[in-house]
């Protein structure tokens, strides 16, 4: 009971502060205030919660640097600028720094890429000298208060002294808070040696692996880095801005097994659908009755989610059918004809497909502007979803940031059954899996990696 209170306390804080228009000197003194009462009613000690205090405030303000390397190819200047995408949308100041003088174009496709997502940048077309850029965009960017700032440094196409020791020296003028090693997942079991290689050469604090567009395909990679102990945070799934997960083991071991991340789905839906819907949308879920306005409603939020195959991954059975890998423009704008037809039905027709029959259907054709085998197309899908949702009646939907009791228990031997004999020989047979899952587990969610700023580690 007193948790509860606690908990609630708290979070009525937080949810102040975080409807403030702008987060001042004031409003986070207030937060505080409200959460030190609160902590001091529940008889914690005066000296931890003043230390608290004292430790968000530090927080505050702080400029954090963050020096990407990694081989030629990989894809981290791209993956560079989605990190900076995927910060900002969580309310961080990102810029970022060109620093790869080794590649021509290095500096014009960062320009293009940081130009599209409205993300600061600086970097030069005469310097050569790697470091001299570094240290000045560095100290540009913080003093234009920016607290994210993300170097990108050369690359090579294989690992040599040269690399290394332009690495080193970067480092040493910009004093990243965090190095981040990206790496092609494509390379399989020689991870471990890249990983290895570059964590000798430079703090290598976290890893970040990219060309994860089937999951499968990673597998040795990941268990290859997780054997070197570096917490792999984010995989790339994709060449677009949005395609970018934290990476969390069991949730991305469940998806592998075609199991669905009802953690990951839940996480979604808490941040795009709006408060006072999510019961009723949750109750619609477990109860397994799928109508043509609830379809038409779940296809809005879909398109608020972002990358459309990206949530549906995270539902057993959507997105083979609905959302093809590589065309996913082309299914977005299906389900944006679907809705279009949906709009020229009754409300009665949206409610009971039932009623639907051949005059129904001509009439939701020439009112929508579509052919009438369109309007088929779309009950077909109807159909087919409403086949699915069935199967999730009575289903305990975990809450936002809850693990499906599934998820909570996997362990390796467990998943060394059910995977097929190939897929666990990709991600490196059963040692392979255990090391992944284990070193993965001891880490701790990778939502917490901001946490690691303030030093590399080993």
């Amino acid at each position: 009971m007193v948790l509860a209170q606690l908990g609630g306390s708290i979070s009525r804080a937080l949810q102040q502060m975080s409807n403030a228009t702008v987060i001042d000197e004031k409003v986070l003194n207030e937060c505080l205030n409200e959460i030190t009462r609160a902590l001091l009613q529940s008889d914690v000690q005066f000296k931890l919660v003043r230390d608290m205090q004292t430790n968000i405030k530090k927080i505050k303000g702080k400029t954090s640097v963050v020096m990407f390397v990694g081989l030629q190819g990989s894809g981290k200047t791209t993956t560079c600028t989605k990190y900076a995408y995927y910060h900002q949308k969580k309310g961080w100041k990102p810029a970022l720094v060109c620093a790869d003088t080794f590649r021509a174009g290095a500096f014009d496709q960062l320009k293009q890429n940081a130009t599209k997502a409205k993300i600061p940048f600086y970097g030069s077309y005469m310097e050569s000298d790697p470091v001299k850029i570094a240290v000045e965009g560095v100290e540009t960017f913080k003093k234009e208060n920016c607290d994210l700032i993300i170097v990108d440094t050369s690359g090579r196409h294989k690992q040599e002294a040269a690399l290394f020791e332009e690495m080193r020296q970067v480092s040493e003028a910009t004093k990243p808070d965090l190095v981040i090693f990206v790496m092609d997942s494509s390379i399989g079991q020689a991870a471990f040696d890249q990983a290895q290689a570059f964590k000798q050469s430079v703090s290598v604090g976290a890893v970040i692996v990219t060309k994860m567009d089937g999951h499968a395909k990673g597998g040795g990679a990941l268990s290859a880095v997780a054997a070197t102990k570096s917490p792999v945070i984010f995989i790339g799934t994709g060449e677009h801005m949005d395609e970018f997960e934290v990476f969390d083991v069991k949730p991305f071991v469940s998806r592998l097994l075609g199991m669905g991340d009802w953690s990951g789905f839940m996480d979604k839906i808490h941040e795009v659908v709006p408060m006072d819907q999510q019961p009723e949308l949750l109750q619609k879920l477990s109860e397994g009755n799928f109508t043509l306005r609830i379809m038409y409603e779940q296809f809005q939020n879909i398109l608020k989610m972002g990358p459309i195959s990206q949530v549906f991954s995270m539902l057993p059975g959507f997105s083979a059918e609905l959302m093809p890998k590589g065309r996913e423009k082309e299914s977005q704008a299906k389900i944006k004809r679907y809705m279009t037809m949906m709009d020229s039905m009754t409300n009665e027709g949206n409610s009971n497909p039932k009623l639907m029959n051949e005059s129904r259907m001509m009439r939701i054709a020439i009112g929508s502007g579509r052919h009438i085998r369109e309007v088929m197309e779309m009950l077909e899908e109807y159909k087919r979803l409403a086949k699915i949702w069935s199967k999730m009646k009575g289903l305990k939907i975990p809450k936002k940031g809850e693990m499906s009791a599934l998820s909570r228990n996997m362990n390796a031997q467990h998943m060394s059954k059910v995977l097929p004999p190939q897929m666990l020989k990709q991600i490196g047979g059963m040692g392979g899996l255990q090391s992944l899952m284990k070193q993965m587990g001891s880490m701790g969610s990778a939502k917490d990696m901001m946490g690691m700023f303030g030093g590399g580690g080993e």
